[in-house]
């Protein structure tokens, strides 16, 4: 053998012909129960699946069967269809039914209809109507098999999906995402209120600066987090029921009696949405994107905490808690914990807001009356709402885990009394205009003094007896400390 030659020139051809996957690999699309392709139905699946009751497939078609049985009844309880018969009680609460019972079995009947029907909302009115069919086994003498005609009459598909989706968006925001939302604003409220008086060293451009406290430094997130909350709060999920390209064509044709604008108008705020009056064949999703940009602008004020935690953790102001974080940290190192918490929710963060930007452009544009590029991008709703949902998860757990490290604060404060070169600087200004003399050039001869020095205690406080201050002022200047020139810090949290 040739000592000279290369490793891989001498190994068995054999060992290098097998390539991933395996030729015979075991195909992971076949097996069952399925297996998820996204990270959120499998790894974090247990976070984010409260979301499926509102977003998934099985989701929408539920709200899709609320919405055309609360039709129904909205139509015949109106007397809007001349000649149609009246619903008992128990008509209606068989109807009402349909949608707290909606189960794997309706899911299963829903999925084999549209395979036929290769329409999804059409598949929706079949099945309805086999349950209007159905219902004389148990209701006596019912009028619901006689209303077939009645199930999606004067509907386009978009008047059921634009209220299916404003329904489900807004039980998904207001039952899971807010409740998230405003758990993390607690208790960071709580983390700012209990260190209200803890003094820091502030860091502007990276470098040391004006001390803070750090209560007031989370306070500014809670305030931030908090007006986007309110916003989202008062958001107007909107919806529309007028027909093929929004006239009441139809209606007006088959019907001319009826106010149709009213029984629109009824309806859709009968449902808890706020009727749009102007559409074309779509609601035209504009309140969708206004939601979704708040969202959005949430998600990335989190992330800015979410950074700033990591980099108080690698500062050594947070100090973490093993129990707490549930982490082993790191595979080789046994003397790190890892801030995954605070990571893992930049990262979905980042994910999430990407998806919502993406979706609050495309969905206000529809070609004409009507195209179905939002049939696709909506379904991706649930998705984007899912990765906040787990960042908002893994930071609520990352702020649980960590302590205040008081002690590392107040050492990194007394290394770096340079800090208070600006109080000397505006007393000396404030000084020479009540009448000092020979304060002139504070600004430069702090600048001297400060800049790209370390300045200890005792030089600081030699300057400023050298100034020739006021006594008052000196007094003042000589008892101040990095930890003690906070300001007002402590105070400002009354704003929350």
């Amino acid at each position: 053998m040739d000592a000279s030659a290369s490793p891989l020139a001498i190994c068995d051809d054999s060992a290098m012909s097998e390539q991933f996957p395996p030729a015979h690999h075991v195909d992971f699309a076949t097996l069952e129960p399925p297996i998820a392709l996204g990270a959120l139905d499998g790894r974090y699946r247990s976070v984010v699946a409260p979301l499926t009751n509102y977003f998934s497939e099985a989701g929408l078609n539920r709200a899709r069967v609320f919405v055309e049985v609360e039709w129904l009844i909205y139509l015949l309880d109106h007397d809007v269809l001349p000649g149609a018969p009246s619903l008992s009680a128990d008509e209606r609460n068989y109807l009402r039914a349909l949608t707290p019972t909606f189960n794997g079995d309706a899911i299963a009947q829903l999925a084999q209809t549209e395979a036929v029907t290769r329409h999804d909302v059409k598949a929706v009115e079949y099945y309805l109507k086999s349950k209007l069919d159905a219902a004389a086994d148990q209701i006596p003498d019912t009028v619901l098999p006689q209303l077939h005609e009645v199930v999606h009459i004067f509907c386009t598909s978009e008047d059921i999906n634009n209220l299916s989706y404003a329904l489900v968006i807004k039980a998904g925001v207001e039952d899971v995402w807010l409740p998230a939302a405003r758990q993390l604003r607690a208790d960071l409220t709580e983390l700012a209120r209990a260190n209200a008086n803890v003094p820091m060293l502030c860091r502007t451009h990276g470098q040391p600066a004006t001390p803070s406290t750090m209560g007031k430094e989370l306070a500014v997130f809670v305030y931030r987090l908090g007006r986007q909350i309110e916003r989202i709060e008062k958001t107007a999920f909107l919806g529309k029921m007028n027909g093929a390209t929004g006239t009441y064509a139809a209606h007006v044709t088959a019907i001319p009696s009826v106010d149709w604008q009213t029984v629109s108008r009824g309806f859709v705020e009968h449902l808890g949405l706020s009727w749009n009056p102007l559409t074309t064949q779509i609601e035209s999703h504009d309140w969708q994107a206004e939601l979704y940009a708040d969202i959005s602008r949430f998600n990335r004020i989190a992330h800015n905490l979410a950074t700033d935690a990591w980099t108080y953790i690698s500062l050594g102001y947070f100090h973490q808690n093993l129990a707490a974080q549930g982490s082993t940290g790191s595979s080789t190192m046994p003397h790190k914990v890892n801030p995954i918490r605070f990571e893992n929710a930049e990262a979905n963060l980042e994910v999430s807001s990407a998806l919502l930007d993406t979706l609050a452009a495309t969905l206000v544009t529809s070609r004409l009356q009507r195209d179905l590029t939002d049939s696709t991008t909506q379904r991706n709703i649930g998705t984007a709402l899912g990765h906040s949902l787990l960042a908002l998860d893994n930071l609520i757990r990352g702020l649980a885990g960590i302590d205040i490290n008081a002690d590392a604060m107040a050492r990194d404060l007394d290394t770096n009394w340079e800090v208070l070169g600006e109080a000397v600087q505006q007393a000396m200004r404030a000084a020479s205009i009540a009448g000092a003399t020979g304060m002139e050039d504070p600004y430069e001869r702090l600048k001297e003094l400060t800049r790209g020095h370390r300045v200890s205690g005792d030089q600081m406080r030699e300057f400023i007896a050298g100034l020739n201050l006021p006594a008052e002022v000196e007094r003042r200047l000589l008892n101040l400390t990095p930890a003690t020139y906070t300001g007002i810090a402590s105070a400002l949290l009354e704003h929350l």
